[in-house]
């Protein structure tokens, strides 16, 4: 089997600290009365004007029903205010909107409270998360944002504390902690809050964790019940029924050490009416199912969606889009509620776009499947049988024994990056992605309690020497990113937007007839809902990955959206020509504020030195590098420039290299000690990988693929035998 496309794998982790935050704003006593008010009657029908929830309404449509920006004058919309985070990390963030004040969060989960007229900062809160957390942070030390309910502002900290604090003064009401600390838990997503219980999940499948969900009492912080997505054994006993189900789909002889994984990281929707709570339940640890379980099974509830009462976490229903989650194929992703017509029917439905690259719809009453198709290229399977609603898989895509490439990769073709249905059209508009993933098994491979053995070693390293062999390369893959407008009702395409950009954006639909996306490009855009076209595109000078919203103050109609790369792919994109400083920008029709500025990128001359160490060592030290620190520092230590790139790290840190990684010295700035996993030798190893990376000369070989691959895309589709 050869690879005709470039390999990738992407998790990262902390190495920038944050800066130093701006000194909050006199506060106008006018606008700010009772600030974050929201109850249960306003977020069920909220003004227009606010964005009151996650995904503006409990259904997470995203969709804005201002008008005020539309086809006919959106050429017209400038920069209305702009806000300079101070931070050069990943912001994924969805601002909350209430009577004017915008709640939103940054890196390492600080919180500002906005006016959201002028950007003017009134307090921000800063929960200090300790650096060394971001170790165990699977996918940058990013937070997807706040909830805002009764006066107060929830924060999910990266640490696995639940704070509250008060909407007006950014004072810590009470916090809880979610997690057991001496377990790589984190949180990045966002809580959400139903009939005055706030609801949260967290991450670290990747090393070893078992995940739950849980709801809190809004005024006290008390846990309400838990809902664990794994069993702990297989004879028990068990925490709830529901598991009693699910252990028998693992077996006997399952990884229990491991955690097996199921981490609830983002995605919830509620139905009102119904009173029910949907969520999304995450992937594997660890991805090999026959290391994971051997002899086979489900593995319920990974890849799942599930329908619980919110009073007490009872299981409603539940539908597993990837049974034996073998691939990362996560259904974290957003979820959106709407009622369709089908022919004569009006159906109550939930529609998901998974890792696994098919979009489903179900009945969200009862569960029932009611169609999926494939929205991007998919190899893995050959469809989904509508008759037992599983995917029909393709052997050659089970890796356990021989190895495969697959796509979707593990970014999914769909991540986090929310989509967005437009009641207006019909349509649901999907940010993809476009990948391949080389996959290989380790017969060796053994758990280790407490390392980022996500995955096997030898894939790990498999992944890193496909790399090597595409030096200095760009994406072989045409257009690795693409915004599709997707109608559910006929599983088909109306149109798509290709991207150069190797992230995504998240989507906001507007009652104006447009679709806003920025990508990781650095431009921000407005198409027209209904064709596609391109109506309007503004420099952001970094990149986007996050979604934007609308809101309005006074009659006017704002777009928000924050901008700054990284999470699980920017750290291993195209090396980035500017700084990544961290902004939110707002747009208004008639704008005419400056943007922060740009600045630009170098990268400062090789200091490596010239390691004269054997041949097994440097095999050894990237068999280590791939395991321990490529999710921060990229494949083959080619680093986007989110984190830093060790080829071109000073001579000081060549000096300094034990102290560093095993002594922990820069653990302020987010590199932690990696002393429990890694001896001196070890170390030493890493060390003369690097610089033999540093000090590489491309062969004839590598430059001819890399001249290719720059000149001639391929299908992300194509594998050849």
């Amino acid at each position: 089997m050869r690879v005709s496309s470039l390999a990738l794998v992407c998790l990262l982790l902390s190495a920038t600290p944050f800066a130093a935050e701006p000194e909050p704003g006199p506060v106008d006593a006018e606008r700010v009365i009772v600030p974050g008010q929201v109850d249960a009657e306003r977020a069920a029908s909220p003004d227009p004007a606010d964005w009151l929830a996650h995904g503006r309404t409990w259904d997470e449509q995203r969709h804005s029903p201002l008008g005020q920006i539309d086809s006919s004058n959106v050429a017209e919309l400038g920069l209305g205010w702009a806000f300079a985070t101070g931070s050069k990390r990943g912001l994924e963030a969805t601002p909350i909107v209430v009577d004017g004040v915008m709640y939103v969060t940054g890196t390492w989960s600080v919180v500002y409270a906005l006016d959201a007229a002028t950007g003017k900062v009134r307090w921000f809160h800063d929960p200090k998360v300790p650096r060394a957390k971001g170790r165990d942070a699977c996918c940058d030390v990013v937070n997807r944002g706040v909830a805002v309910w009764k006066g107060r502002v929830y924060l999910g900290a990266l640490d696995g504390r639940l704070i509250a604090l008060d909407a007006g003064t950014g004072e810590v009401v009470w916090e809880t902690l979610t997690v057991d600390p001496s377990q790589p838990y984190t949180i990045t997503g966002a809580p959400r809050v139903v009939k005055d219980k706030v609801f949260i999940g967290n991450g670290g499948a990747e090393f070893g964790v078992r995940g739950y969900f849980g709801a809190y009492d809004a005024e006290t912080g008390e846990l309400l019940w838990r809902f664990y997505t794994v069993p702990a054994s297989h004879a028990g006993p068990h925490e709830h029924p529901a598991l009693e189900m699910a252990a028998q789909t693992w077996s006997p002889d399952s990884l229990w050490e491991s955690g097996l994984g199921g981490t609830v990281w983002d995605s919830m929707a509620y139905d009102a009416e119904l009173d029910l709570l949907y969520v999304g339940v995450g992937n594997s640890s660890v991805y090999d199912r026959a290391q994971r379980s051997p002899g086979g099974g489900d593995n319920l509830f990974l890849a799942s969606i599930l329908a619980v009462r919110p009073d007490t976490g009872e299981l409603v229903w539940h539908y597993q889009t990837t049974p034996g989650e073998h691939w990362d194929y996560t259904a974290t992703q957003h979820m959106i509620l709407a009622d369709l017509t089908f022919g004569d029917t009006v159906r109550k439905v939930l529609m998901q776009a998974p890792k696994n690259g098919f979009f489903y719809v179900l009945d969200r009453e009862t569960g029932e499947f009611l169609s999926a198709e494939n929205y991007v290229e998919v190899s893995w399977a050959e469809g989904i049988d509508p008759e037992t609603a599983r995917p029909i898989e393709r052997a050659e895509a089970d890796w356990s024994e021989s190895g495969a490439i697959v796509t979707p990769a593990v970014f999914g073709g769909h991540n986090w990056h929310p989509m967005s249905f437009s009641p207006r059209t019909g349509l649901v508009y999907i940010p993809s992605n476009h990948l391949l993933y080389q996959f290989a098994p380790d017969p060796e491979f053994r758990f280790e309690p407490g390392s980022a053995r996500f995955n096997t070693a030898e894939d790990l390293a498999s992944v890193t020497a496909a790399f090597e062999g595409f030096e200095g390369t760009r994406y072989a893959v045409c257009h690795p990113t693409q915004l599709i407008a997707w109608d559910p009702r006929t599983q088909q395409a109306r149109w798509r937007h290709d991207s150069d950009a190797t992230v995504p954006g998240g989507v906001l639909t507007t009652a104006g007839g447009l679709v806003f996306q920025g990508d990781g490009g650095g431009v921000f855009r407005a198409f027209d809902a209904a064709s596609g076209a391109v109506l309007w595109e503004f420099p952001t000078g970094v990149g986007v990955m996050a979604p934007p919203v609308s809101y309005a103050i006074e009659g006017v109609q704002y777009v928000a959206v924050m901008a700054g790369i990284g999470g699980s792919q920017g750290g291993h994109g195209r090396p980035l020509t500017v700084e990544n400083d961290g902004r939110l920008l707002v747009f208004r029709l008639g704008g005419t504020a400056s943007a922060p500025p740009v600045r630009p990128r170098g990268l400062p001359p090789i200091e490596a030195p010239v390691v004269d160490a054997r041949a097994a060592d440097i095999e050894a030290g990237r068999r280590h590098y791939a395991e321990r620190c490529m999710r921060c520092h990229g494949l083959a230590a080619h680093a986007s420039g989110v984190y830093p790139d060790l080829r071109h790290a000073r001579r000081a840190v060549w000096e300094r290299w034990d102290d560093i990684v095993l002594g922990g010295t820069r653990t302020g700035g987010g590199m932690a000690s990696f002393a429990d996993v890694l001896d001196a030798e070890a170390s030493a190893q890493i060390r003369a990988y690097v610089a033999s990376r540093a000090h590489h000369e491309p062969t004839l070989v590598e430059r001819t693929a890399a001249w290719a691959a720059e000149r001639v895309c391929i299908p992300a589709g194509w594998v050849a035998d």
